[in-house]
C-alpha cells in the first residue's frame, strides 16, 4: 500500500544549520529512484546536489528557488509503494549514499583521502597558551525560553527588532524558519502599532539624504556571504593579528615559470610556484601552520599542511583547500590548484574541499592591487598575501635596472608567534621568489 515519506534536509556537517535551494531537479509528479539527485542546494560552504533516499512519486516540494531551509526541515515528500513483506519492517532512514560532509545513519561519516596522495597520520603538537580575554555574554532578555533557530535567522530577527518567542514556527517540531521571520516582518509593516503580536523597529523614514533621495538597495545577507561575514567578524573579534610585508624582485620567478610545465604539457602557473614556496617555508616555520584552541588554552601545530587559496567566482569569494600540500610536488600542486579553481567557478566544490585548511595563500594581485592586510581565515594562524607583479626601477647586481617586483605581506596571529618568527617565514618566501633555485635546498 502507498505511503508518504518525507526527505528531510540532512546535516551537511561543519556546523552548517541551513541551506538555500538553488534549483529543483524534479517536479511534482515525477518518478524518482533511490539515490537520484532531486535538488541542488547552496550552503555557506559549497553547492551540492542531494540524492533522495526513497523511490516513488514526488508529491510535494517544500520551498522554491531562493528559499532557505533549516537542517531537519522537510525538503521533498515522496509517495512510495510498500510491499506486504516490507510493510511490517522499520522504515529505512537512508539509502547508504554518502555525500561529502554528511551521510546516512547506516553509513558512518567519512572524508575521502586525496587521490594519489598517501595519508599521513601524525598527532598534532599542542602548546599551552593563555587566550585573550573573551567578552562577556549578552545580558539575558525577557523571561521565557528563546526558540532554537539558526544564527542567520536569529540575526535577521534582531535586525528588525522581532521577538522570536512570538513568531510561530512552520518547520519540523515548530522550528522557526527564515520564511517565518520574513512573514512576521511583513505583518509588522502592515499592521498599526499595538495591533500585532510582533513589532519591528522602523528604519529612517526617508534615508540619510532627505525625502527626495532614492530608496536604498537592500541585498539579503545569506548563504556564503552571511557565513563569510560571520567568520570575518569572529576573526577580528578573537584573533590579535599583525601584518608585516616586504617587496621582492620576482623577475627570476617569472623566468622559472616560463621554463616549467606539467607532465601533461600544461603550464605551471605562478600560483603553483608560490604554493610550493609557502609549503617549503611552513616546513621550516611550523609555528605558522597552526591555530589556537581557546577552550583548552593551547596552540595546535598541525602536522599536515592543508593549503587554502582565495578563488573568485560568480558566487563570490571562496577558499578551496589543497589537502596534504606538503606531499605534492610542484606539478601536483599545479594540477590540484587548476582542478579546484575550475570547480569553484562552476560552483561544484564539495564541503570537504573548502574546509580544514591550515594556512591560506591569497593572490590579490590578480585584481591589480599592490598590497593588502587581509583578515585571517579563522581559525588559521597565518595568511600570505601576494600583490601584483609590476615593472619598477630596481638595483640589481649593483646597477639600476627595470625589474618585475611584487609586494608580499604576511598576516599572522600574534598569539602563536612573535614578529621575528613571522619575519623569518616572510624572508624565506621572498628569498625563494627572488632566487627560485634555492627551492632545491628545501627538497
Amino acid at each position: 500500500m502507498p505511503s508518504v515519506r518525507e526527505f528531510l534536509l540532512p546535516d551537511l556537517g561543519e556546523g552548517l544549520t541551513e541551506a538555500e535551494i538553488v534549483r529543483w531537479l524534479v517536479a511534482d509528479g515525477d518518478m524518482v529512484a533511490v539515490d537520484q539527485p532531486v535538488v541542488e542546494v547552496e550552503t555557506a560552504k559549497a553547492t551540492v546536489e542531494l540524492p533522495c533516499p526513497y523511490a516513488g512519486v514526488v508529491t510535494r516540494r517544500y520551498g522554491g528557488e531562493g528559499d532557505v531551509l533549516a537542517v531537519g526541515a522537510p525538503l521533498v515528500a515522496v509517495t512510495v509503494e510498500e510491499t506486504a513483506a516490507s510493510a511490517g519492517e522499520p522504515r529505512a532512514t537512508g539509502s547508504g549514499s554518502v555525500l561529502v560532509g554528511y551521510g546516512t545513519r547506516e553509513t558512518p561519516r567519512r572524508r575521502p583521502a586525496p587521490a594519489a596522495v598517501p595519508a599521513v597520520t601524525v598527532p598534532a603538537v599542542t602548546v599551552p597558551v593563555r587566550p585573550a580575554p573573551v567578552p562577556g555574554s549578552a545580558p539575558a532578555g525577557p523571561a521565557g525560553p528563546v526558540p532554537v533557530v539558526s544564527p542567520l535567522v536569529r540575526q535577521l530577527a534582531r535586525r528588525h527588532g522581532l521577538d522570536l518567542r512570538s513568531v510561530p514556527g512552520s518547520g519540523a517540531g515548530g522550528l522557526i524558519l527564515r520564511s517565518d521571520v520574513d512573514a512576521a516582518i511583513r505583518r509588522a509593516e502592515r499592521e498599526p502599532a499595538g495591533v500585532g503580536a510582533v513589532t519591528a523597529v522602523p528604519g529612517p523614514a526617508h534615508g540619510p539624504h532627505g525625502s527626495d533621495g532614492p530608496e536604498p538597495v537592500r541585498v539579503p545577507l545569506r548563504g556564503r556571504r552571511a557565513a563569510a561575514a560571520a567568520k570575518f567578524s569572529r576573526s577580528r573579534r578573537e584573533i590579535p593579528d599583525a601584518t608585516c610585508w616586504v617587496e621582492a624582485d620576482a623577475t627570476a620567478l617569472l623566468e622559472a615559470r616560463a621554463a616549467l610545465a606539467r607532465p601533461d604539457g600544461a603550464p605551471i602557473g605562478l600560483l603553483a610556484l608560490l604554493a610550493r614556496i609557502c609549503v617549503a617555508g611552513l616546513a621550516r616555520h611550523p609555528q605558522l601552520n597552526a591555530s589556537v584552541d581557546t577552550a583548552r588554552e593551547e596552540i595546535v601545530r598541525w602536522p599536515a599542511t592543508h593549503l587554502g587559496f582565495a578563488a573568485q567566482s560568480a558566487r563570490g569569494l571562496t577558499v578551496p583547500v589543497v589537502r596534504d600540500a606538503h606531499l605534492r610536488d610542484t606539478a601536483g600542486l599545479a594540477a590540484e590548484l587548476a582542478r579546484l579553481t575550475a570547480s569553484a567557478r562552476a560552483g561544484t566544490l564539495t564541503p570537504a574541499e573548502v574546509t580544514g585548511g591550515t594556512f591560506t595563500l591569497n593572490n590579490y594581485g590578480v585584481f591589480g592591487v599592490d598590497g593588502s592586510t587581509p583578515i585571517l581565515n579563522h581559525p588559521e594562524a597565518a595568511m600570505l598575501g601576494v600583490g601584483r607583479i609590476a615593472e619598477k626601477p630596481w638595483v640589481h647586481e649593483g646597477r639600476l635596472a627595470v625589474r618585475r617586483t611584487v609586494q608580499l605581506s604576511l598576516t599572522f596571529d600574534h598569539r602563536v608567534c612573535d614578529g621575528a618568527e613571522a619575519a623569518g617565514f616572510l624572508r624565506h618566501v621572498a628569498d625563494r621568489v627572488e632566487r627560485p633555485l634555492r627551492l632545491l635546498e628545501d627538497l
